[in-house]
């Protein structure tokens, strides 16, 4: 299964990006086969709409799961009509995050913003 975590450097022991629209990379890890790929973020540049963006990069990857500590409305949608489930980030690193997971240790992120549209990120 894929897992897609947002991160600030191509390295599984980042930690995970406070952002997800905003973010520089995302890490795309296939926990059946071990393999990473890094995704770069365009929609980080983006005036608006980068968390849509950003989660519509993240369907077209084939990612079934995110991890990450904030997701705005638009993004969660575009997410959730993927069937895509989205986890809450805990502090650490992407494969500290990616391991709990794996473990059933974090929950369903359900604390879903309104978003930051027009603010150019947080």
């Amino acid at each position: 299964m894929k897992v897609s975590v947002p991160l600030e450097n191509k390295s599984l022991e980042s930690p995970v990006c406070q952002s997800f629209g905003r973010t520089p990379l995302f890490a795309l890890v296939d926990t059946e086969s071990c393999a990473v790929e890094y995704l770069d973020n365009s929609a980080a540049a983006s005036q608006g709409g980068a968390g849509i963006k950003a989660a519509q990069m993240i369907v077209d990857s084939s990612a079934k799961v995110v991890i990450t500590y904030r997701l705005g409305q638009n993004a969660a949608d575009v997410l959730n009509a993927a069937n895509i489930e989205v986890y809450k980030a805990q502090d650490g690193t992407v494969i500290e995050n990616i391991e709990k997971w794996k473990e059933g240790k974090l929950s369903l992120l359900d604390d879903i913003h309104p978003g930051f549209h027009n603010y150019g990120g947080m």
